[in-house]
């Protein structure tokens, strides 16, 4: 069932009938979700070690003590399952995100290999390339979102009051880190966005680098509303990496301008831009004579003389 459509019917130039498609894609998906259910099991089986991961910066850094006689300099909170099922869904929900997370490969390749056919050679060279770099993006975004977790944690439960106690509920908690792990992990993405755009034609540059100072702004909006701690030093380790990765980016554009501008002068003129012409008259040489040809048939087989005879006051015929 698992068996590849492509071998079955090759094709030198990839083409494949419509119903050959979707037996592929079908295949493929099989495969991937294969792959995340296997993984899924191992992670339910794993499922209090995942957790405590998850939750350890947070319980060591707002985690009220186990012991009651200890006393607490500041405001503390303890992470709860709210209901019946809660334990057992939240054990459902942690295992598929592992299992997602972990068989990012598998499914990565599937994905691959059923585009692959289809792109040139060359775009498969680039398609190789974001997948390589995006994937480290995409993990040091989610790291930072982790460390950052604990931080962000200790500021918001130090704003309740006094007298009162905090609680967690599980569920919520482990929808905000995923949530947080998803954004900041895009986030890291946006440089690799730039550079694809550009390979595409569709930015230049100098283009990107004339948006500086909005880019710079943009971002420093968006650590403020995913880092809701208030204190510049949490917006800063957020704010920081993107700023660089995102000045990184433009190099990499303006550096691919110049070598398309190398091997094509005219690469960088939009398609309703005229190219650049020179229209300076050139000096004419020496005229040189051209000796005259009779170019009718008869005047080129026949005889000077009789040729003659048939030309009546320099014509060539008698119209």
């Amino acid at each position: 069932m698992l068996k590849s459509a492509r071998k079955q019917e090759k094709d030198p130039e990839g083409r494949m009938p419509l119903a050959a498609h979707l037996r592929e894609l079908r295949n493929r998906l099989l495969k991937s979700v294969l792959a995340i259910m296997v993984i899924t099991v191992v992670a339910m089986w794993q499922y209090n070690a995942i957790a405590d991961f998850v939750t350890g910066p947070v319980i060591e850094s707002v985690g009220c003590p186990k012991s009651q006689s200890v006393p607490r300099d500041h405001p503390c909170a303890q992470i709860v399952a709210n209901g019946l099922l809660s334990p057992f869904t939240i054990m459902l929900k942690v295992s598929l995100t592992t299992g997602v997370a972990f068989a990012t490969p598998v499914w990565l390749y599937q994905l691959w290999a059923f585009l692959a056919p289809g792109l040139h050679r060359h775009e498969k060279k680039y398609a190789l390339g974001f997948v390589g770099a995006g994937v480290p993006l995409f993990l040091g975004g989610a790291y930072l979102a982790y460390a950052v977790l604990p931080t962000t944690a200790g500021a918001l439960v130090g704003l309740t009051p006094e007298n009162w106690g905090n609680l967690f509920p599980a569920d919520e908690f482990f929808d905000i880190v995923t949530r947080m792990v998803l954004v900041f992990g895009l986030a890291f993405e946006l440089p690799l966005l730039l550079v694809l755009l550009n390979f595409g034609g569709v930015l230049t540059g100098r283009r990107i680098m004339s948006w500086w100072r909005f880019m710079v702004l943009g971002i420093t909006v968006f650590a403020a509303l995913a880092t809701p701690t208030g204190d510049p030093l949490t917006m800063g380790l957020l704010a920081a990496p993107i700023v660089v990765l995102y000045f990184g980016a433009t190099g990499i554009c303006l550096f691919n301008d110049r070598r398309r501008k190398i091997g094509n002068p005219d690469a960088g003129l939009s398609d309703d831009e005229a190219s650049e012409l020179d229209l300076t008259p050139g000096e004419v040489g020496e005229i040189e004579p051209v000796a005259s040809r009779r170019m009718l048939p008869e005047q080129a087989s026949g005889e000077a003389g009789e040729s003659d005879a048939g030309r009546r006051g320099g014509y060539d015929d008698f119209t």
